[in-house]
């Protein structure tokens, strides 16, 4: 299980990080609450994350303290590295901030200089509410990308996971695009594309596949659903494909029968940012920089006003409801890529006017003089 993808000495190297930063920000208690922080600290298998859990992380040698519902307790002794585990919940109904709060006064932990996690998603507003109210001035430091921030940076271990969702998401783009034909739904190429990911070992997706074809194209994000493809259906294909929770994203484009001249402009411009972008990336280089190449070509084409998502950002660990990483590629960012991030370049184009849109995606990984390019599938137009 996840405590066993790594070894001791790669786990207690990532503590050693976490409490650097915690000493920068004289943090003597850190409360880590996003789910893929805590399986990085400690390794975790069970998807408690549905409901409140938190790791009490300490500035020293202090016992780690991993307190979950009570549903979860068990697995959580025998496959995380936690050094104690508590329930709450259970039989009877329990409100689990009063429950914490029991623990911590029984652990001596509230008069503590406190850094806690305040993820997007993971912590409801009411609970955040009574944590709040409980630690009063013991919250030193918002630390919601603490540990984000460190793990932007991958080990070789994490990039050879990553390495190995990637072969998995071409072998699953591979068996949706020989189920596509005439006549056949969306559903049943997504069911083909499951089928392949979890035959080659991958995980639960951490995010739901877009699969938008036809005019349904021009739309950002969507599902598949029961509409049956047509001859001269334009579509576009995202999904991220898992192994060992460690993520990567694919996004292609399919044209079944001859695309027409609008599709081929569309997808070229789209082709050439994503292009433009990869070229910019590179150590030390500015992260702005590369979104500006990316919407320069853009621009140029004019089409800008059809730019309705962000450049890029980076992948990780991944848990639902989402994967992407505390480091967005646009233009607000005062960033530079760094050796071992993983980035998700998908600069799209989606045209409410022609009813086409086009999102072309790969994952790249920084290295020592540029860039690893990680799928081996074609970004060309994929024509049937």
């Amino acid at each position: 299980m996840s405590k066993d993808f790594f070894s001791k000495e790669e786990f207690q190297e990532r503590w050693k990080k976490v409490r650097n930063s915690m000493k920068k920000f004289e943090i003597e208690l850190l409360m880590v609450i996003s789910p893929t922080n805590i399986n990085y600290l400690i390794g975790t298998p069970a998807k408690g994350y549905q409901e409140f859990e938190v790791l009490l992380f300490s500035i020293n040698s202090d016992p780690s303290v991993m307190f979950t519902r009570r549903s979860e307790l068990e697995m959580m002794k025998d496959y995380s590295l936690a050094d104690e585990v508590f329930g709450w919940g259970g039989q009877e109904s329990e409100d689990p901030i009063d429950a914490l709060k029991k623990l911590m006064l029984e652990k001596k932990l509230l008069n503590k200089r406190i850094g806690i996690e305040i993820p997007h998603y993971y912590l409801h507003p009411l609970e955040y509410k009574k944590i709040i109210d409980m630690l009063g001035d013991s919250i030193v430091h918002d630390s919601t990308n603490l540990i984000g921030d460190i793990k932007l940076i991958k080990s070789k271990t994490e990039l050879d996971y990553v390495r190995k969702a990637s072969d998995i998401a071409d072998k699953s783009f591979k068996a949706g695009l020989n189920k596509i034909t005439s006549g056949i739904t969306e559903r049943e190429v997504s069911a083909a594309i499951h089928n392949e990911m979890f035959i080659n070992g991958g995980d639960i997706p951490s995010s739901p596949m877009n699969f938008l074809t036809g005019h349904r194209s021009m739309y950002a994000h969507g599902e598949p659903t029961d509409r049956k493809l047509q001859i001269g259906d334009f579509m576009h294909l995202q999904f991220g494909s898992h192994y060992r929770r460690y993520c990567c994203t694919i996004g292609r484009n399919i044209c079944l029968g001859t695309p027409t001249k609008k599709m081929i402009e569309i997808f070229d411009v789209t082709k050439e940012a994503g292009d433009a972008c990869i070229a910019a990336m590179g150590p030390g280089r500015e992260v702005k920089a590369a979104h500006e190449a990316a919407v320069s070509v853009i621009k140029s084409a004019g089409m800008d006003k059809y730019r309705l998502h962000m450049t890029g950002y980076a992948v990780g660990i991944a848990f639902p409801p989402t994967w992407v990483e505390p480091l967005i590629v646009d233009g607000s960012s005062n960033r530079t890529f760094e050796k071992g991030m993983v980035i998700a370049v998908e600069p799209p184009i989606f045209s409410y006017d022609d009813k086409i849109g086009v999102r072309l995606i790969d994952n790249v990984i920084i290295t020592d003089d540029g860039v690893e390019v990680l799928s081996k599938t074609s970004r060309e137009l994929h024509i049937i």
